[in-house]
Formats: C-alpha cells, sequence, structure tokens
C-alpha cells in the first residue's frame, strides 16, 4: 500500500452489506477461489476477488457504480467453490440491492422499497388507491354469474360500457392509475441508470473527447446487450445452478407474450369495440391471443416456480442466504400469475366474487410490480443490461485514447 494512503471504511454500508445477505463477507481471506472459477469473470478485470475485499473495507465509493457487480449472474459458482463458505455471490447481491436503493429516485421511494418491515405500506398504497376508485365507481355492484366481465370492472353499468370519448370507462381508469404509474418508473429507472452511467464512466483510466451517437449507441451497445439477455448465454456458462436458465428463460418469453396480447385486447376490446358490436366482452377461449395468454401466464407460474424452488433448495443446502431482496420478487411475480390465473378460472366457472376479489387483487400486484420496479430486485433487468452495455463501451475505441 503506498505511503500515506488511507482506507476510511463506511461501517454503515458494511453493516447493510451483512443485513442484506452479505453477512458471510468477513470470511474471504483473498485465495481467488472465486475469480478463477466464475465463467464470467474477465481475464483483465475479474471479480468477485476484489469486489469482496473492497466489501470488507466498506469502500463503497469502489463498489457503487462498478459495473462488475452488475455483470455477476449469481449463478453460485464462486460460492461451491469458495474454501471459506465467504459466499460472493450474496456478497455482490447485496452490493446490487444496496445500488438500486443509492441510485433511486425519488430516495424516499427507493429506502420504502429496500427492508421487509416496509411491505404492509407497500402493499397499502396501491390497495387502497385501487379500492377507493373501485368503490367511486360503483364498480363493486357485482354482475351475474353468466356476465362476469373485467373490461367493466370499474364501471356500474353491468348490462353495457359506459363510454367516455371513444373509450370505456373502465379503459380511462385503468389508464388512469397504470400508465402514470408505469412513466414514473421508466423516468425514475432513467435517473437511476444515468446517474450509475456516470460513475461507471468517470472510473474509466482513459478519457475519450468523442462519444457515440444516440443511434451509435443503441446499435453497437445496447441492441446487442439485448439480444445477449433475451438469449440467456450467460446464464448457460454457469455450472453450479444452471437449472436457473429453466426458470428464467420462460418468464421472460411469459412477460413478452402477455405485453403482446394486453396491447391486443386494448385495441381490439376497448377502442374498435367501441365502435363494432361484439368485440368489447371477454376473449374466446380459441381466439389465438387468447392462447397466447393463457400459455403465457402458465410460464410465468410455472417459470417462478422453477425458480423458487431453486432459492429454496440453495438457501437449504446453505449455498444462499434468505433476503427481503430475492423474495420479495420472487412473491410478487408468482402473485401477479396466480392472481391472475385465478381470476380467469373463478370467471369461467361463474363465481362473481372470487373472479372480482382475484381481479383486484391482480390490479395490486401489477400495479406494484410497475411502481416498485426500479428499487427492488427486478431493476436487475435495467441495471444489467445497462452495465452489459458499458462492458462494451469500455472495450470500444469510444471509450480509449490513441
Amino acid at each position: 500500500m503506498a505511503e500515506g494512503m488511507r482506507v476510511q471504511p463506511d461501517l454503515e454500508f458494511i453493516k447493510y452489506l451483512k443485513g442484506a445477505g452479505g453477512d458471510t463477507l468477513k470470511k474471504c481471506y483473498q485465495c481467488a477461489t472465486c475469480s478463477v472459477v466464475c465463467p464470467l469473470s474477465a481475464d483483465k478485470k475479474p471479480f468477485p476477488r476484489k469486489e469482496m475485499i473492497w466489501a470488507q473495507w466498506g469502500l463503497k465509493d469502489k463498489l457503487v457504480g462498478n459495473p462488475d457487480v452488475m455483470l455477476c449472474h449469481q449463478c453460485g459458482d464462486c460460492t461451491a467453490y469458495c474454501p471459506r463458505g465467504a459466499k460472493p455471490g450474496d456478497v455482490l447481491g447485496a452490493i446490487r440491492a444496496y445500488a438500486y436503493t443509492h441510485y433511486g429516485f425519488p430516495q424516499g421511494l427507493a429506502k420504502l422499497c429496500s427492508q421487509g418491515k416496509n411491505l404492509p405500506v407497500m402493499l397499502a398504497i396501491p390497495a387502497l388507491l385501487i379500492l377507493a376508485v373501485w368503490y367511486l365507481t360503483g364498480g363493486m355492484s357485482l354482475p351475474a354469474p353468466d356476465a362476469i366481465d373485467f373490461g367493466m370492472f370499474f364501471d356500474a353499468h353491468k348490462d353495457h360500457p359506459t363510454l367516455v370519448g371513444v373509450l370505456t370507462l373502465n379503459v380511462v381508469l385503468i389508464d388512469a392509475i397504470f400508465v402514470p404509474a408505469f412513466a414514473f418508473a421508466v423516468f425514475s429507472a432513467y435517473k437511476g441508470v444515468s446517474a450509475m452511467w456516470s460513475d461507471m464512466a468517470s472510473k474509466l483510466p482513459a478519457k475519450s473527447n468523442f462519444r457515440p451517437s444516440a443511434k451509435q449507441f443503441v446499435a453497437d451497445f445496447l441492441v446487442p446487450s439485448v439480444k445477449e439477455i433475451l438469449a440467456h448465454s450467460r446464464f448457460r456458462q454457469c455450472g453450479a445452478n444452471l437449472n436457473r436458465v429453466n426458470g428464467h428463460l420462460p418468464l421472460v418469453l411469459a412477460f413478452i407474450g402477455l405485453f403482446i396480447v394486453t396491447g391486443y385486447s386494448l385495441v381490439r376490446k376497448d377502442v374498435i369495440g367501441s365502435f363494432v358490436e361484439g368485440l368489447h366482452g371477454p376473449l374466446s377461449m380459441a381466439d389465438p391471443f387468447k392462447l397466447l395468454a393463457n400459455i403465457s401466464g402458465i410460464a410465468l407460474v410455472v417459470g417462478i416456480g422453477i425458480l423458487w424452488m431453486n432459492r429454496s433448495r440453495m438457501e437449504e443446502e446453505n449455498n444462499a442466504s434468505p433476503t427481503f431482496y430475492d423474495w420479495f420478487l420472487i412473491g410478487e411475480i408468482m402473485t401477479v400469475g396466480i392472481t391472475g390465473m385465478g381470476a380467469e378460472i373463478t370467471r369461467l366457472l361463474g363465481i362473481p366474487v372470487l373472479a372480482y376479489l382475484f381481479y383486484f387483487l391482480h390490479l395490486v400486484a401489477i400495479f406494484m410490480l410497475f411502481l416498485y420496479m426500479p428499487y427492488t430486485k427486478f431493476a436487475h433487468m435495467v441495471y444489467r443490461t445497462f452495465a452489459m452495455a458499458f462492458e462494451k463501451y469500455r472495450d470500444s475505441s469510444f471509450a480509449k485514447t490513441e
């Protein structure tokens, strides 16, 4: 260590890491086994050895904004081969959890989502909002068993839709609730990723006087990263926990399928259906988009179920520590899938009370998924994508000087 160099550990940061699943970090004695066995660790920028010692020393500034932390897929290879049981993957997971809070905007909401004790408040915000709208619009008056239509959930007139311009009242209210939540989440994620990118760029050893255009950035760095993520190519390199691909891949495809179905339903039922008789009601079971919806719903539950069992097994074998950070996302996605399927099944069975209860819970779960995305583990889909894009950027001519 150079003469005069002082290390000032952030004790609160160390305390946070221990409480977020990194309680084993002090067991590391820098043998480098983790970096050797990690299939994703690059030769010139290996991890997680350096991250482990930085975490032990409480060097928060070294770790927050470190792209290698985000590049870790927490496959468990390092933990499986660690001779001291230091669980490097869990330590890096705890660092990522801290980073999502650190970069979160606004800070109050980010901190709310960082601890399990705040879960009742996190549940109450969307539940009370949707319940109030449901009550005030008269939607709580249940229809006949053979007339259940979630397209009229927020509507007192169960025999025909109330129109507001060219859209139904239900769509207007759904949009009024979910579009701002989604837009807010996108803006918050943008703020967080922008701050992370600035921190990552400030740590580059060489400074370049030229930058890629937006088109170049998307084409050369972002799109290749997205393709790599969709192919799950890095997940497939993992050894100790390869089964995660079987959970992640159907989950990603399920979200894509459900997004397509949601867009189709909006156009067909609530735009065209406002003018063409018979298109407003529920999709028939034989409709190709209905089939896609059901297949995607099943894939969602199966995928998250595999991840649930996989996580439970890892914890039972002491290869991972249970954290709110991990289990909130697993429970949240499972709730989205189960309540969606429950609403559909009870609608087909003609049980209005259960159908509308499941649908209400489904809306609450989706709202939570949107609103809390930038601050929970779900944020890794954004932060990791841009960290992978940065990895390609730092190895390009844009980040290097001659």
